[in-house]
């Protein structure tokens, strides 16, 4: 059975900067007095990225202005965030966390799930070993974290946000009913606000309610995203983890954006010009993509991304485009997207496709003679000037 860890730092980037300014010789740590990380006032990022629990006693919320921060509490201590800094001390945790298993995958700057599949017999006692590694965290590198265990990944992050900070816990598959469905809706991983207010509305209150329900129900609702929701409610994840010396060799794109927003409609659009753009990469050099992946950073700075194997290894734009569709609500949830990127992985010099009942092989074919007379047609110009139909439609309408 699968043995998944979920690592995540406690409090990132207050705690970093707090570690970065004790070794340059501050006198404080700003962990245990009211302060925060906020954004750069003078233009549009004076936002709280992260605060002390201190802090958090005033009322202080990630996200908000530094402004009203102030206001909440007069004597406030706001630090600049030290990304370089950032990036140094998630490198450094990730090469310790490779010491333990070749198998680790970056979830975020300060998030990493490790599998220990293939290494849990080297361990008498995986629980013993996550305190083991928690504790050494807090020796060698000077900060918190909290580890989860699980059967998969899911599993592995809910156990690790169940109470913070400097905590291990488990969720393994024979503690789902007693663990994990209690819980309200709203803790359910990629179930924002709006998502769970529309599920208590139709009463469904916690995550056993929405594992137990009627997927009809919850159809009218959430449409494709229904299965999703309701097989994640029971704990089940088949998604893998995706190590950097494994197949990740990858093409990838992303845009900031000029304005943080989650309008999907625009960031459809966004994203269907990136699935184009990789597409025809893909299709020149003669390869098709397995996996697919939504990279975002939200407007506080942390990154997230989420992926999706892909049924028929494609280089199709628009397959592409769908499989990009799938998983883009519950990759962004409720957070304001300020950088948006697609990344295709698991790359391959052949396609076999398994054509279902209600498809057609031939068309399958057509499909791809369609997209290399368009690619040929594009590089003669040496600029997209044909694009598909979905581009010029109401939703999509080009500019």
């Amino acid at each position: 059975m699968n043995i998944i860890f979920h690592i995540d730092v406690n409090n990132a980037f207050l705690s970093w900067s707090a570690v970065d300014l004790l070794q340059k010789g501050y006198k404080v740590d700003i962990r245990k007095i009211a302060s925060c990380i906020g954004g750069d006032e003078s233009k549009r990022h004076g936002i709280v990225l992260a605060k002390s629990e201190i802090a958090k006693k005033y009322g202080i919320k990630t996200a908000e202005t530094l402004y009203s921060a102030r206001k909440k509490c007069k004597d406030l201590k706001v630090f600049p965030p030290n990304f370089p800094f950032y990036k140094k001390m998630s490198n450094l945790l990730y090469n310790y966390f490779l010491t333990y298993t070749p198998d680790v995958e970056r979830f975020s700057i300060d998030e990493c799930f490790l599998d220990l599949s293939n290494t849990k017999y080297l361990y008498n006692d995986l629980v013993e070993l996550a305190y083991k590694i928690k504790e050494e965290i807090k020796t060698k590198f000077g900060f918190t974290v909290n580890i989860g265990i699980g059967n998969n990944k899911l599993c592995a992050k809910m156990a690790g946000d169940f109470s913070k900070p400097d905590k291990v816990h488990t969720l393994f598959f024979n503690e789902i009913e007693t663990k994990l469905w209690p819980l309200p809706i709203s803790d359910l991983l990629f179930i924002g606000k709006s998502s769970s207010s529309v599920l208590k509305s139709i009463g469904i209150n916690t995550i056993g309610d929405l594992a137990k329900s009627n997927p009809n129900l919850v159809r009218k609702y959430f449409k494709n995203r229904t299965n999703f929701m309701i097989e994640y409610a029971k704990g089940i994840d088949t998604s893998k983890v995706i190590s950097k010396n494994g197949k990740n060799k990858c093409i990838s794109l992303s845009e900031t954006l000029e304005t943080d927003t989650n309008d999907l409609t625009f960031l459809k659009k966004k994203l269907l010009l990136m699935c184009e753009e990789i597409g025809m990469k893909l299709r020149l050099a003669n390869l098709y993509a397995k996996t697919i992946a939504i990279t975002v950073k939200t407007n506080y700075f942390k990154d997230y991304s989420h992926q999706k194997k892909i049924v028929n290894q494609t280089n199709n734009t628009m397959e592409l485009y769908q499989n990009v569709l799938d998983i883009l609500e519950i990759t962004i949830g409720n957070n304001l997207v300020r950088n948006i990127g697609v990344r295709v992985s698991d790359l391959v010099n052949y396609k076999n496709s398994q054509v279902s009942l209600f498809e057609d092989f031939e068309n399958l074919v057509d499909n791809d003679k369609i997209q290399k007379t368009l690619d040929n047609i594009n590089k003669k110009y040496d600029k997209l000037k044909v694009l598909p139909a979905i581009f010029y439609n109401k939703e999509n309408k080009k500019e």
